[in-house]
């Protein structure tokens, strides 16, 4: 073999040499780090996001950088999320960043507030750029932290303007619907109208609503029909006094068929004590509420006591308790109301719920009320034709009204919730 073809040959060795070789190196260097991600990721804090009306899948993905658990107890992060609605009509979501195992101690707040034009896109990216924010404290204290950038997003300085609408935020909605069978249709027609001012001083609502609602039953040649409608106008102003004190008064109109209330009109002031201060309402109330009002009322139809109308003096007092932990979240409500001509006319409503995580992956759900129910005044003179009854056209006399619940749901698997797969739906 000629000198000259054994140099080709050895050349074209060493080139494909020395190219395998670059490829095995590159794929191993991308191996390893691979592989380093891979065990950063391992060593991420693990969040509980404890959230009711999340997107949860857009917050796994739009932040890879944490590990998601399922349960509270495996979590170094707890993140619960509370809501209360604004004054303009939108949402403001209260983030609470629980540090626990190896962050314990480490606690932080952060807030997000949405408008009411927002669409649910922009809602969700707003909290999830909060959220980031909130973690930050707790990826500093991981490796992975050299591997986490921050963007500084110029935007413009804000500037002194005059509201235009001075914080009044104003909502209409009109619905109907319709539905039948060979023997049977109803209609129904709603509508609302409201306006509301809310600053960190004072709020003031004021609300418009009527219900219609008509069926009709055929049933071997006979025709039956059922109707009601109800109307209604309500107003509330309160004026802040500090972190605990609230002062304000009610002002409300009200018809319905159904109560045999032809009109009622009821002005009532009424002071408000929390004891914790309102900025931690999201999280714990303790509220006591005191009312005295004046109620004038004509009836339909005469009542069960000869009355065809009559002004009443009546007070309320009511006390309401709300909590949310990381165990779960607990409220209760009492009310006592009664009127002062005869005091044998009064009312007394319990309602209550808790929500307990129990152990890892065990939670119990109870709910209830009660209403002892001895201030019927408006009830229709008369026996009730079986048609009224069973239509439920007409309030019937009685002593108490009850409700209950109780469930329970346990999971168990995999603690992680990292993976999101959105094929088929939900």
């Amino acid at each position: 073999m000629r000198r000259t073809d054994r140099m080709k040959k050895w050349t074209a060795f060493l080139a494909s040499f020395f190219i395998m070789n670059c490829v095995l190196v590159s794929l191993s260097y991308s191996d390893d780090s691979q592989f380093d991600i891979n065990d950063l990721k391992k060593d991420a804090p693990k969040v509980f996001l404890d959230c009711y009306r999340c997107d949860h899948d857009y917050i796994r993905t739009e932040i890879p950088f944490v590990n998601y658990v399922r349960d509270r107890k495996e979590a170094d992060i707890h993140l619960l999320i509370t809501t209360q609605r604004t004054g303009a009509g939108g949402m403001e979501y209260t983030m609470s960043f629980i540090g626990q195992r190896d962050f314990a101690g480490i606690q932080d707040t952060l807030k997000y507030v949405s408008n009411r034009t927002d669409t649910r896109d922009d809602v969700r990216k707003g909290m999830v750029r909060v959220i980031k924010l909130g973690l930050i404290p707790f990826i500093n204290k991981t490796p992975i932290a050299d591997y986490i950038s921050v963007l500084f997003e110029e935007k413009v300085q804000p500037t002194a303007v005059e509201d235009k609408w001075n914080f009044w935020v104003f909502y209409m909605s009109l619905s109907s619907s319709m539905s039948g069978e060979s023997q049977r249709k109803s209609f129904s027609l709603r509508g609302n109208l409201s306006a509301n001012r809310i600053t960190p001083e004072s709020k003031l609502r004021m609300g418009v609503s009527g219900n219609f609602n008509e069926s009709k039953y055929t049933y071997e040649d006979e025709t039956i029909s059922s109707y009601s409608d109800s109307k209604s106008l309500s107003t509330m102003y309160v004026k802040s006094l500090g972190e605990h004190w609230s002062v304000g008064a009610w002002f409300s109109a009200y018809s319905s068929t159904y109560s045999n209330i032809d009109l009622s009109l009821s002005p009532s002031p009424a002071i408000e004590y929390n004891l914790f201060p309102y900025s931690q309402s999201t999280r714990r109330q303790l509220r006591f509420v005191y009312r005295i009002g004046f109620n004038f009322r004509r009836y339909i139809e005469e009542t069960i006591f000869d009355k065809t109308r009559e002004s009443l003096l009546a007070e309320s007092l009511s006390v309401t308790f709300e909590l949310r932990e990381p165990w779960g979240d607990a409220s209760a409500t009492v009310v006592g109301s009664h009127y002062f001509h005869d005091l044998s006319k009064y009312r007394v409503e319990l309602y209550g719920h808790l929500s307990l995580r129990l152990t890892k992956g065990l939670s119990l759900s109870i709910g209830g009320g009660f209403e002892a129910i001895h201030d019927q005044l408006s009830l229709r003179k008369g026996e009730r034709t079986l048609d009224e009854i069973l239509l439920h056209r007409s309030e019937l006399a009685t002593d108490f009204e009850y409700r209950a619940s109780i469930g329970f749901s346990y999971t168990f698997g995999s603690v992680y919730s990292n993976v999101v797969n959105p094929r088929f739906g939900r």
